[in-house]
């Protein structure tokens, strides 16, 4: 009977130890993911804090002087660390002008491309801004914040993304008008100068955008026509303020 009695126990211990394991398993198991539930959460709830959104999903970034904008539809990207990473900009200290590389493609349809990337995580790419063909402004990005466009210049730069015909790279006129205008009033906002406008091929040496990199005497002109448009909403303003 005794010698029953001590199997039982021995049964009964090893059971409570394999019952202890388990149990021991399951608890760690659960700190881990509630700790890394927390941490997640953490960083999209930074991310968010950058750039509030009113409920007529235009961007609300303070005390913003609006006069000299250009029309602009504002169509934020989700957060995600492949388009929106929600990083703030350390400063704006230059304005990056590109080109889609895909003739005949649409604004909207480069920031939905911006935008699925969160789910296809195939790269990590996007633009503030991006001009259409018919001169048509989408902003995906608040200016708050960087986007994947510069490379090394991605933390203190705005970047513009311009849609073209045909493989030349030659900008519409209209999307060359929206251009000038919204880089003249960036400028204006964020008291640029003409030489603070750079070709992301000055950053990397891309042939990107590619008719302002094989026609240098065209870039230059753009800048100028920037600056001109930059000088002229200054002077509308003050005249304005009359």
């Amino acid at each position: 009977m005794r010698k029953r009695r001590v199997r039982r126990r021995g049964k009964k211990d090893r059971r409570q130890q394999i019952l202890l394991r388990v149990l021991s398993v399951v608890i760690v198991v659960s700190a881990v993911l509630l700790v890394g539930s927390f941490a997640l959460q953490k960083w999209k709830n930074r991310a968010l804090q950058a750039e509030p959104v009113d409920s007529e999903n235009e961007a609300v970034e303070g005390d913003i002087d609006w006069f000299g904008a250009p029309e602009i539809d504002v169509e934020l990207l989700t957060v995600n660390p492949y388009s929106r990473p929600g990083i703030a900009l350390k400063a704006v200290k230059g304005i990056v002008v590109h080109y889609t590389a895909n003739p005949g493609s649409s604004a909207v349809a480069n920031r939905n491309y911006f935008e699925k990337l969160k789910d296809s995580q195939d790269t990590k790419v996007s633009s503030h801004f991006v001009v259409g063909l018919e001169g048509e402004i989408i902003q995906c990005i608040p200016t708050k914040e960087i986007a994947y466009a510069s490379n090394n210049r991605n933390t203190d730069t705005l970047s513009i993304e311009c849609c073209h015909p045909d493989e030349t790279g030659e900008f519409t006129e209209d999307t060359y008008d929206s251009l000038v205008q919204l880089t003249a009033w960036l400028c204006k906002r964020f008291s640029l100068e003409k030489d603070d406008v750079i070709r992301h091929y000055d950053v990397t040496g891309k042939d990107c955008p590619r008719y302002f990199v094989q026609n240098e005497d065209a870039w230059e002109q753009f800048k100028e026509d920037v600056q001109t448009r930059k000088n002229e909403i200054i002077s509308e303003e003050q005249q304005e303020k009359k």
